[in-house]
């Protein structure tokens, strides 16, 4: 065994991803390859699906040519999640994916949802009410691309696209079937009442099995593209936030992941199935259990835009910026000096599953500089962290007592002391930042026959690196920010339904 390495691939919205790793998570060898993504009008995006395909394969031939291909065992997959594509009889798209990022349904979602009633769909699916899942871009593509519509064989999310690649059949993980919204979570089958509602029948969608399942094999075709040897074993991932959550070894409630990405998106473990509209649940790529998923639309997204549009700084000509901006929110205490920072620049999900919510700034002065506007960014979002994780606290009867952390926000020390602060937990910082691609390989690791369980193989291939601890005078201060933090979107929410003059 010691010879052999399994791949995990991460899908992601940008690029793929491919790792081998051992049995006790060392990294031997990657590849890498970016995604077009389009946007034929404003907050419409669509990618071609073959360019996932292109991609995963051009990054496994990047790793297939470092290290031997009979040593790869099995490998599986994470995704994007709440992106699909609906392919025809021949195997051949019948429009662009349309992926996550999409607005074009938000007309569309209060319609479809009272048709089977809200309270009913989330009742089903674990997700409340919100555009983010695929069945109301379903609704949309329905209503306005009918013939098109007619012409779709199979909907597709994005491992059923890759997998169907990789070994000819259509088939995909329960973790990744459970965002297209369609999916019955507690009962692990596709909603009969959903796809009446969308004259959909269970033969236009794959095939969906547990996390760490066998799919198939690599076909000759598939392995001449890839590097990879023909009859490598194919096993079911999940999505990448599940897929996260495995790659950190959140697989009881005590830890929690929490990637800190242009979303901030958190999920606590649970074992057994409930809704509340303080999270969305999701299945855990484990194949048992659950997350209760909180996220924030407006991660490390609004301190770009921060940059850009409002210092009109672009980072590719000056990369110090970043380290600039930490410097000065260093110097100051915590608080920002009175300035309080609602980060709703993309409307909310949990708790509220506002589409109509906005941004704000409270407390500018002349006193304020945009060291004092960065650091109220970075406790604004901890602070809506903090009221998220409370919320699930509350909900799940379980305390979390840590956030596995990851992302391209976990790099900045700063931001993990001030999360530390503001919800008053530890912060690990994990060994590897690709925790998706770590968690598909444990999957595969699993089928493999490496490990009996998939909390044994964590155990085994998860690694912390550095601890953050709370700062308990800080925490304080935190705590008592935070009761007037949560009266600031109730205090505004009329005004931004309001819209503009």
């Amino acid at each position: 065994m010691k010879s052999e390495v399994v791949v995990g691939i991460d899908s992601s919205t940008t690029a793929t991803k491919a790792i081998a790793w051992d049995p006790s998570g060392k990294k031997i060898a990657e590849g890498n390859s970016p995604i077009r993504l389009f946007s034929p009008k404003p907050y419409y995006y669509e990618q071609d699906p073959d360019d996932w395909w292109h991609s995963m394969a051009e990054s496994l031939k990047k790793l297939t040519h470092q290290l031997d291909k009979e040593r790869i065992t099995a490998l599986a997959i994470a995704n994007q999640r709440e992106t699909f594509v609906g392919f025809n009889k021949d195997g051949k798209p019948v429009r662009p994916a349309i992926i996550w990022l999409d607005e074009r349904c938000k007309s569309h979602v209060d319609k479809f949802a009272s048709g089977i009633g809200e309270d009913r769909i989330h009742q089903i699916t674990g997700k409340p009410k919100d555009y983010a899942p695929v069945v109301y871009r379903l609704a949309w593509m329905k209503e306005n691309e009918k013939d098109l519509f007619m012409k779709v064989s199979k909907f597709c999310d994005v491992h059923t696209c890759l997998v169907y690649k990789l070994t000819g059949h259509y088939k995909t993980s329960w973790a990744s079937a459970d965002s297209m919204g369609i999916f019955d979570l507690e009962k692990k089958v596709w909603s009969g009442e959903i796809l009446h509602r969308l004259n959909i029948t269970r033969q236009q969608l794959p095939v969906a099995y547990s996390p760490g399942s066998v799919l198939g094999y690599v076909t000759k075709t598939a392995a001449e593209v890839t590097g990879l040897k023909t009859g490598t074993m194919v096993v079911a991932g999940g999505g990448d936030g599940q897929a996260a959550g495995l790659g950190v070894n959140a697989l009881r409630p005590e830890r929690a992941y929490l990637n800190m990405g242009t979303a901030i998106v958190s999920g606590t473990y649970a074992e057994d199935y409930m809704v509340n509209r303080s999270f969305r649940t999701i299945a855990c790529c484990s194949g048992a259990g659950y997350y209760c998923e909180t996220s924030l639309r407006s991660g490390t997204f609004l301190i770009d835009w921060f940059i850009q549009q409002v210092l009109k700084i672009d980072p590719a000509l000056k990369p110090d910026i970043y380290r600039q901006l930490e410097e000065e929110a260093e110097q100051l205490k915590p608080g920002s000096e009175g300035l309080m920072i609602l980060p709703y620049w993309n409307a909310v999900m949990n708790p509220y599953w506002d589409p109509d919510a906005r941004g704000c700034i409270i407390g500018l002065s002349s006193v304020h500089h945009r060291g004092h506007l960065y650091r109220a960014i970075l406790e604004g979002i901890a602070m809506e962290q903090s009221l998220a994780t409370k919320a699930v606290e509350s909900a799940t009867g379980e305390r979390t007592e840590e956030f596995a952390i990851i992302g391209g926000g976990a790099k900045s020390k700063l931001w993990r002391q001030i999360i530390a602060d503001a919800t008053n937990k530890k912060i690990l910082n994990m060994s590897f930042d690709e925790a998706s691609c770590l968690g598909a390989g444990i999957s595969a690791a699993v089928a493999a026959g490496w490990f009996p369980t998939f909390e044994e193989a964590a155990k085994n291939m998860v690694h912390v690196k550095e601890i953050t601890m709370p700062i308990p005078q800080n925490a304080e201060l935190y705590h008592n920010q935070l009761i007037k933090y949560r009266e600031i979107y109730p205090a505004i929410r009329e005004i931004s339904k309001r819209g503009t003059i």
